[in-house]
């Protein structure tokens, strides 16, 4: 069994994964309503409330799965991107288990756990496939050719797709977090009531832009009556369909440029209803395979986690306990 840490942003979860790749068990302790307040999360809060929070869920995910530490084969812990001051809590504290029960202990990249999350729970073995990771901070394209071999294609220029979604929200006056918001929304509005661009770039092009985006409905704001519940509605609509417009095509792009026939989605933004439904009739239409990562493991959770470590045991690549967390490390390699 590999027993995993995430503690990348603001969500505190732990889980454990069997050597068959099965979930036998994963708690989250969100701290949204705590960030709520401040419309954003303050990184300092977010990791006093990982220290609070990470050694009880540790001990509830071992009950859970009827195990103790001394069954726990290895030990994971996100080590970046993130909040750095977030990461260290979960990094030392699965350091500390595995120097403690004298077990292997892997340090894993946050988007490799978003890029392997659609295999997990029955969906089979890793496989070759294009992939699209699109979540608050990142919006990217990679190409999977085996669990440990990735090659980034594109990512974004400057804002992040879940990012438009967030700024958006909080300019249209929504309650943070604002994504799951502007979705609520949207399934009310008319997608098609206002033009906003978008930014494919040049035909070939793989890489995102998202800011013209946003500068264009601040632009468009003064002239609307956002106090209407139906032009809410329809502004969130249009936002929304502009955003999946691209992500959907791009990906559609770049399964062609690879020749690949399978193509999945992860992060926390492929929650969407509207991204979800697209992505089905989409891919139907070409006659590709789509995996998506179920939604509960599409926002930040240990049970990623654990599966990415587990290919990394399989494997026999541990990482040094002298492993240092980096806050920065958004490319796929």
């Amino acid at each position: 069994m590999i027993l995993a840490l995430e503690s990348s942003c603001d969500e505190t979860a732990a889980a454990i994964c069997a050597v068959d790749g099965r979930l036998l068990a994963a708690r989250v302790s969100s701290q949204a309503d705590i960030h709520r307040r401040y419309g954003g999360v303050v990184p300092e809060v977010a990791s006093r409330n990982h220290i609070l929070h990470a050694r009880p869920l540790v001990e509830q995910v071992l009950s859970d799965a009827g195990a103790a530490l001394k069954d726990i084969s290895a030990f994971a812990a996100t080590s970046g991107p993130g909040l750095v001051s977030s990461l260290l809590i979960g990094a030392s504290m699965a350091k500390a288990m595995a120097v403690a029960e004298g077990k292997p202990f892997f340090a894993v990249n946050h988007m490799e756990g978003h890029l392997l999350s659609p295999f997990m729970e029955g969906a089979g073995p890793v496989r070759a496939n294009v992939s699209l990771i699109v979540s608050g901070g990142h919006t990217m394209l990679v190409r999977v050719r085996a669990a440990g071999d990735y090659q980034l294609l594109g990512k974004t220029r400057d804002d992040a797709a879940g990012e438009a979604f967030d700024k958006t929200a909080k300019m249209l006056g929504l309650p943070y977090p604002g994504g799951p918001e502007m979705d609520k929304q949207a399934a009310l509005g008319n997608p098609r009531a206002f033009a906003f661009p978008r930014s494919f770039l040049d035909g070939r092009s793989l890489e995102f832009s998202f800011s013209g985006l946003k500068t264009a409905v601040l632009y468009e704001l003064p002239k609307l009556d956002l106090a209407s519940p139906a032009v809410l509605a329809d502004v969130c609509a249009s936002v929304q369909e502009a955003i999946i417009e691209v992500l959907v095509e791009k990906l559609a792009l770049a399964a062609r440029q690879c020749g690949e026939k399978l193509v999945t989605v992860s992060g926390g933004v492929s929650c969407n209803r509207g991204l979800r439904a697209r992505l089905a009739s989409r891919f139907a239409e070409e006659g590709l395979t789509l995996l998506l990562a179920r939604p509960d493991l599409c926002t930040d959770n240990a049970g990623m986690i654990a599966f990415a470590a587990l290919q990394h045991f399989l494997s026999g690549r541990a990482s040094p306990l002298d492993a240092d967390v980096d806050p920065k490390i958004g490319r796929a390699s």
